[in-house]
Formats: structure tokens, C-alpha cells, sequence
């Protein structure tokens, strides 16, 4: 936990989901980046002819995912899943703006 946090034995349900409301506006902000930074690497790869497809990349994408969840001591399928769904996404996005 951060230490701007507040001790959550110290605070009110009221406050908890609040706290919660705002950790999930900054994962929505932090998805919008990703996938405006994706598009940009679509745009490359479109002005480079390059394939949509990097599995290599992907690898270590999520490898990453793993790696970072193992330090936050999360699931890491979880985080997994949740980085399979956004790289998905993003393929889509790539081969519709082709």
C-alpha cells in the first residue's frame, strides 16, 4: 500500500468506496493511455508495413503482466487475463483501422 493511503481499519465503508471509485478512475485513465500509446504503435506498424501480430512482443508483455503481479503480490492469471483482454482489444482496433 502507498503511503499517501489511508489506513483502511481507520477509515468509514463511505470512504473505502470512495477510495475505490478513485483507484478505478485511475485504471480507466491508465486503459485510455495504453490504448491511445497501442494506436500509435498501429499507425507505425501501418506506415511500416509492418504485420499486426508480434508474438515475441506479446511474450514479453505478458511476462511482464506475471512478473508485476508476483511484486504486488496479485493473482498473476488474474493480471494475465485482464493484459490478454486489453492486447485482444487492441489487435482488434489495429486490423479495423487497416
Amino acid at each position: 500500500m502507498s503511503t499517501n493511503t489511508p489506513n483502511p481499519e481507520e477509515m468509514s465503508l463511505d470512504e473505502l468506496r470512495e477510495e475505490i471509485e478513485d483507484i478505478d478512475r485511475e485504471i480507466v485513465e491508465l486503459i485510455a493511455r495504453r490504448t491511445y500509446v497501442a494506436d500509435t504503435v498501429a499507425a507505425v506498424k501501418a506506415e511500416r508495413d509492418l504485420p499486426t501480430t508480434d508474438e515475441s512482443q506479446e511474450e514479453r508483455v505478458m511476462d511482464r503482466a506475471g512478473t508485476n503481479a508476483e511484486q504486488f503480490d496479485v493473482d498473476a492469471n488474474l493480471v494475465k487475463a485482464i493484459f490478454r483482454l486489453l492486447i485482444e482489444l487492441n489487435k482488434v482496433e489495429q486490423r479495423e483501422s487497416r
